[in-house]
């Protein structure tokens, strides 16, 4: 089970990878620098759905069933923050496959429908900042990656637009996210690889 966990944060990663760039190729309009992801998932944009479909409702998903396994793994653990910190982690994933459910309307960028996906995109970074911090209280290297990781995704999703092109910025934010799910995955790896029995 365990190294199944970590293969899953890879899938999920290398899905959102290669259908962001080869499905992101086929809107000619779309610029990795400039533009957020989700605007090759625009209502109106050809192929929008599958767009969406690969960049963030699979990876959400699998991503999502990595978060389940991380609360799994702590099922017996005492400490309430564990707990909590794995269930706001699977919430950021679910809040992430949501921004593919909710796409962007290119004709109310700033209102409407648009709302729906700023306010899962909002969801994920949150849950996601608070759920790592709360999770990683089980040992000190965690603890330093997860505070690592949600500063940077932090400074990425609130204040990068000032020395980063946005579309830069929020990709290097996701892969943070998913790279912390591989970190935490691969500590209950380790983890269950040197227990006993």
């Amino acid at each position: 089970m365990n190294a199944t966990t970590t293969r899953l944060a890879w899938a999920a990663l290398l899905v959102f990878a290669c259908a962001l760039i080869g499905l992101g190729a086929q809107w000619p309009p779309f610029s990795h620098a400039d533009h957020p992801v989700a605007f090759a998932g625009m209502h109106g944009v050809e192929g929008a759905w599958l767009f969406n479909a690969m960049v963030f409702v699979v990876p959400g998903l699998l991503v999502s069933l990595v978060a389940l396994r991380l609360r799994a793994s702590h099922a017996h653990d005492a400490r309430w923050q564990v707990r909590i910190g794995a269930t706001l982690l699977l919430l950021s994933a679910l809040a992430f496959a949501a921004q593919g459910m909710l796409p962007l309307d290119p004709d109310d960028i700033d209102a409407g429908r648009s709302r729906w996906h700023a306010s899962a995109w909002m969801a994920w970074w949150i849950s996601f900042a608070a759920g790592a911090l709360l999770y990683a209280r089980s040992t000190l290297a965690q603890h330093l990656v997860a505070v690592a990781a949600v500063l940077l995704v932090l400074a990425l999703v609130l204040f990068a637009s000032h020395w980063l092109p946005a579309g830069v910025a929020q990709r290097i934010a996701f892969a943070v996210w998913f790279g912390w799910f591989w970190f935490a995955a691969r500590s209950i790896s380790r983890a269950g690889a040197s227990a006993p029995g």
